[in-house]
């Protein structure tokens, strides 16, 4: 609360605009920690109260999947997004931004960036741990530790990544990881995950038929991931687009995005918006 005032001062400041100059306020209504939701959402409360401007409650997720259209080129529609942060790992047919969504699969466990969090938090590397374990994996061998073949043998569109954290818990309590084992095991670690998600992030693509494919998220800043998304894109004829690692990871750029074609289409959320912690995206935004 003490720093969404300053915060917005300094941002028009930079912008070189004034709240006039603004024509809606986009904020984030969930999921979430429903603490900072509740922030954000009263504070949006408060300006277009003030301002006379449009309330528009954004979706988290759908602010991930718009982060793409903050680049040059933006992709067209329809595309396939994979969703990959800390708390969600899914695979979304965007025909059009700003919805309905057409859900393809999703994890069954654990999230992606969740596992790349708890796997860092066992190893000591702290938070947030999927950076550090991609740093360390650069100097690594993927086939020094043997993990899992996520989701052996299902030709589903699903995820899960709850057998390889125990794996990976099981080599981490055999012995302490330094050095060169440590570079080792975060190789095979995160080389597992991101065939897994690309795997099958293609395979839903090809079952689409659509050869454009986003990834979102704050896992999508993921080095392996990008560079390899690149490489398979390249090799077998999709176009992979990628936003910019600074709009991987949240932002207000992307709810701004998100909130924008609402905008134009005249849409707005009134104040009896209310702040979510769990709010699937699908219900957001239901199939006609």
């Amino acid at each position: 609360m003490k720093r969404l005032v300053p915060v917005l001062e300094r941002t028009l400041a930079e912008a070189g605009v004034t709240l006039d100059e603004i024509d809606g306020v986009a904020v984030t209504a969930g999921p979430g920690l429903i603490g900072s939701l509740l922030c954000g959402v009263e504070f949006a409360k408060g300006l277009v109260v003030a301002t006379g401007k449009p309330l528009i409650g954004v979706h988290h997720l759908e602010g991930h999947l718009a982060a793409a259209f903050l680049e040059d080129p933006a992709p067209e529609v329809p595309f396939v997004a994979l969703l990959v942060s800390g708390g969600h790992t899914s695979l979304i047919q965007v025909d059009e931004l700003g919805g309905p969504y057409h859900h393809l699969g999703a994890t069954r466990d654990d999230a992606a960036g969740e596992a790349f969090d708890k796997t860092a938090k066992l190893l000591g590397l702290g938070y947030p741990g999927g950076a550090r374990i991609d740093a360390l994996a650069k100097d690594g061998r993927a086939d020094r530790y043997e993990f899992p073949v996520l989701m052996a043998g299902k030709q589903n569109l699903d995820f899960s990544f709850s057998g390889l954290k125990t794996a990976a818990a099981r080599i981490i309590a055999s012995g302490a990881l330094e050095g060169q084992d440590l570079a080792d095991f975060c190789a095979g670690f995160q080389t597992t995950v991101v065939e897994n998600l690309l795997k099958k992030a293609f395979a839903a693509v090809r079952q689409t038929g659509i050869p454009r494919l986003v990834l979102a998220g704050g896992v999508a800043a993921n080095s392996q991931l990008r560079a390899r998304a690149l490489e398979r894109g390249r090799r077998e004829g999709v176009q992979v687009f990628l936003p910019s690692r600074v709009n991987c990871t949240d932002n207000a750029a992307m709810i701004a995005r998100a909130g924008y074609p609402r905008l134009m289409r005249g849409e707005s959320s009134g104040l009896d918006l209310v702040a979510r912690a769990h709010w699937p995206l699908f219900e957001a935004h239901p199939a006609p």
